[in-house]
């Protein structure tokens, strides 16, 4: 999309305000079928980060994805004036045949205006 699903900004601003991890979210994005959970960007962020400060060779790229946390644990951010640009997945997984990679969900940001189709919701082999 050269402009990005209103709906979805919509979803990807409330994800952002409430701070929550809690959606689900299935995207097409170059073909791929990418599903999993959004998280706000900061907390996506401070995920990379650990994961990337446990490994020798990455270690140096955590501060890079590291946000100022207030004192309480919570994002420091002020309030976004503009509507988000990107989607941050958590425990995702880009679904190829039947096989789901990773298997343990991985961390993707995804321009929303790559986005072609979405749909609300998980979507999981059985």
């Amino acid at each position: 999309m050269s402009k990005p699903d209103e709906l979805l900004v919509d979803i990807a601003t409330l994800v952002e305000s409430e701070h929550s991890n809690q959606m689900s979210l299935t995207v097409v994005v170059a073909g791929a079928v990418i599903t999993g959970r959004l998280a706000p960007e900061a907390l996506w962020r401070r995920r990379v980060a650990e994961v990337l400060k446990d490994s020798d060779r990455l270690g140096p790229f955590a501060s890079v994805f590291e946000t100022d946390e207030a004192p309480d644990g919570a994002p420091d951010d002020p309030p976004r004036d503009t509507a988000p640009t990107h989607l941050h997945f958590h425990l995702a997984r880009i679904l190829q045949g039947t096989l789901g990679l990773p298997e343990t969900g991985g961390m993707y940001r995804i321009a929303l205006q790559d986005v072609s189709a979405w749909s609300v919701g998980d979507l999981s082999y059985s």
